[in-house]
Formats: C-alpha cells, structure tokens, sequence
C-alpha cells in the first residue's frame, strides 16, 4: 500500500518543495467551509453542546459535522445526568479522539491560535 501524501503546507514548512519542486508543483490542498451552526434536528441541550465544541475546537470543519452530531448527542446526555454507558463513553472518546479533541490528539492537528486579534486584550474567552 503506498504512503499517504504529504500536504503542501508540510511540504512547505519542511522545504521538500524545494528539493523536489515537481512533486508539489500542482498539487493543491483541500479546503472546506467551516462547521457552521448545529442542525436544526439536535435538541435545544445538544445545540448547546454542539455551540460549546464549537468553542473548545475552532479548528473543526465541515467535514467534522457527522462526528459532532454524535459528540453533541452523548455530551448533552451526559450533561443532563442521563444513563450514560461505558459503550456511549467509549464512543464519545472515540469521537473526540477523531477530532482532535483529546490531548494526544491535538499534537497532530498543528493548529495554533490566532493571536493577532487586537479583540484578545478586551474580551476573555471564558
């Protein structure tokens, strides 16, 4: 099975793009649109936990919307004191690991916040 292909923006940062300038020549990196609002299907509790992921990971795109219905779902069950499985857990782990959400996680998502904000010396996130 052959490697996955290294993104433009790794290739960049490493220099690869200069020892092999064809490889990356044409190559484009996907974008997608960010996660937007919860869908209209989620309970007002799982919108809430839908808005507060939102928050914890600004890094989330589009693509990320199915893991975070469900992520939404388990985490409002587990805020309101429901019955909350180990399977519901793992799947929350799961989920969250998918994301980019766990602490072992993170270290490959490469996201840094922006601290350019002049709004950061007003407002706190919290």
């Amino acid at each position: 099975m052959a490697r996955p292909r290294k993104p433009k923006a790794i290739a960049l940062v490493e220099g690869r793009d200069l020892t092999h300038p064809t490889r990356y020549n044409g190559r484009n990196d996907p974008s997608a649109a960010t996660l937007g609002p919860p869908p209209r299907w989620l309970t007002a509790e799982q919108a809430e936990a839908w808005r507060d992921f939102d928050s914890e990971m600004p890094w989330l795109r589009e693509s990320h919307r199915a893991f975070m219905g469900i992520a939404s779902i388990l985490r409002a069950r587990l805020a309101a004191g429901g019955d909350v499985g180990v399977q519901a857990m793992n799947l929350l782990r799961l989920c969250l690991g998918q994301m980019g959400a766990t602490p072992a996680d993170f270290a490959k998502i490469g996201w840094s916040p922006d601290t350019d904000s002049p709004d950061e010396d007003i407002f706190d996130r919290w």
